[in-house]
């Protein structure tokens, strides 16, 4: 193997603390090779689906990517804005928030953005941090509930990068938040705002993304920090247990996956004569085709052709300002022990240029 050169190494050079935001990603465009192109590199991601690989690149390349690709592009197509993919425009809202929260809070850290599929890449990214000279990383997935599709893939796409480079930098990584006191909170307000403006439904909805129930079966904790999530968002919006539901969306095969469905549930609610119901999706921290076309659009339809009376979609969190302070609170926590504070620069560049002479009178080259 060939490791990825690095920045010659000086005696006393200045530590550098970077945090990567990862999340899943998106097509450049929506048209049908984009899209080709995305779902080719999502769908071999050995984390999401476990098929035997021989017979996956079979089915994958003969019958879903030609049968998929042109429909989804109309799906992405039918939520694309002027700013291009919404998530790819509020994952950098998102960016931009987190770096001007945490300059004011006098951290002196760099904070990237990098998608585990698409653009920005997550090499291009560590790459960028390569050259920068960065010697401690904070990777911060924005899943708040773990899953080794999403959260694990999203380390694996950074170990990928890390195997090759030849000096590695510290490395810490937060798992996971779906418990998080602010995250929670900037939940129930986003929730409360928005009933404060448009009224209580007659029941709220939260949908989470779906797995296959087999990944429950053998381990994996989402099925549980999903409803340790709508637990506690209820706890907070004081709400009873006739008041909400739990689901799931996204479906894909004919495999059994994590019930029960957001469609069905929908469906039963407008049969029983739910007439308004919001749905709220926690687990995506960005709106995304799932929530614009999936919910807001075939769930929709779904529930007023059902009966329903009236059907809202309640924002993700997106860029709002709660959540982003709560994912500062996670980035403070996380670096706890490392030199991440603007006032420390003043000390650390004494100690820098002290070891530095220290070397050179040692004889050290550089």
């Amino acid at each position: 193997m060939t490791f990825l050169a690095s920045q010659a190494f000086t005696h006393g050079s200045m530590p550098r603390t970077a945090v990567l935001l990862l999340n899943l990603g998106t097509p450049r465009e929506p048209t049908r090779p984009a899209v080709h192109r995305y779902l080719r590199q999502f769908l071999m991601d050995r984390r999401v689906v476990e098929i035997p690989r021989l017979l996956w690149w079979l089915l994958l390349h003969a019958i879903i990517l030609p049968l998929r690709s042109g429909a989804s592009a109309q799906r992405y197509a039918s939520v694309w804005t002027p700013a291009g993919s919404p998530l790819l425009d509020f994952s950098e809202r998102q960016h931009r928030a987190l770096t001007a929260e945490l300059q004011q809070r006098g951290f002196d850290v760099e904070v990237l953005l990098a998608m585990r599929y698409g653009d920005p890449s997550i090499p291009a990214a560590m790459e960028r941090l390569r050259q920068s000279g960065v010697t401690r990383l904070l990777v911060l997935p924005l899943y708040p509930q773990y899953s080794a599709t999403t959260s694990a893939s999203a380390f694996d796409g950074v170990m990928q990068v890390l195997l090759q480079t030849r000096n590695l930098p510290e490395l810490r990584w937060i798992r996971n938040f779906h418990d998080d006191p602010g995250y929670i909170e900037a939940l129930r307000r986003s929730v409360r705002a928005y009933w404060d403006a448009n009224g209580r439904p007659d029941k709220l909805v939260m949908s989470f993304h779906g797995l296959p129930r087999r990944n429950l079966d053998l381990g994996d904790p989402y099925h549980c920090e999903c409803a340790k999530t709508a637990r506690l968002l209820a706890e907070a919006l004081d709400l009873g247990p006739g008041e909400y539901a739990l689901s799931f969306q996204s479906r894909f095969g004919r495999a059994r996956w994590l019930e029960p469905y957001t469609v069905d549930t929908l469906r039963k609610l407008a049969r029983d004569g739910v007439g308004r119901v919001d749905v709220v999706c926690p687990g995506f921290a960005a709106d995304c085709l799932e929530t614009l076309e999936e919910i807001a659009q075939e769930a929709r339809t779904e529930f007023l052709t059902g009966g329903g009376r009236e059907f809202h979609l309640i924002a993700c969190l997106n860029d709002a300002p709660r959540f982003i302070a709560a994912l500062a609170d996670l980035v403070e926590a996380h670096t706890q022990g490392w030199p991440v504070r603007a006032a420390d620069r003043t000390r650390l560049q004494a100690a820098a240029r002290a070891g530095r002479e220290r070397a050179l009178a040692a004889g050290a080259s550089r």
